[in-house]
């Protein structure tokens, strides 16, 4: 029984030390780093929103010849 309880009490402090370890690792970007993420996020942005927005422009017209303008 005792190995039943050691092993539950085993998994929450091995998780602890892996985040531990992991928010030691972890570094704060740099000015540039943190610019060019945000860059590239933006850049992101503006091509889903491009991409949603032909891919409606092009639906709304087949849509109405399918439907018939009802």
């Amino acid at each position: 029984m005792s190995d039943k309880v050691r092993e539950f009490l085993e998994i929450p402090q091995q998780f602890a030390r892996d985040g531990n370890q992991f928010l030691t690792r972890c570094t704060k970007p740099s000015r540039t780093e943190f610019t060019q993420i945000c860059k590239a996020v933006a850049i992101g942005f503006g091509v889903m929103g491009f991409i949603g927005y032909f891919v409606k422009l092009i639906h709304i017209p087949i849509n109405n010849i399918l439907v018939g303008g009802a």
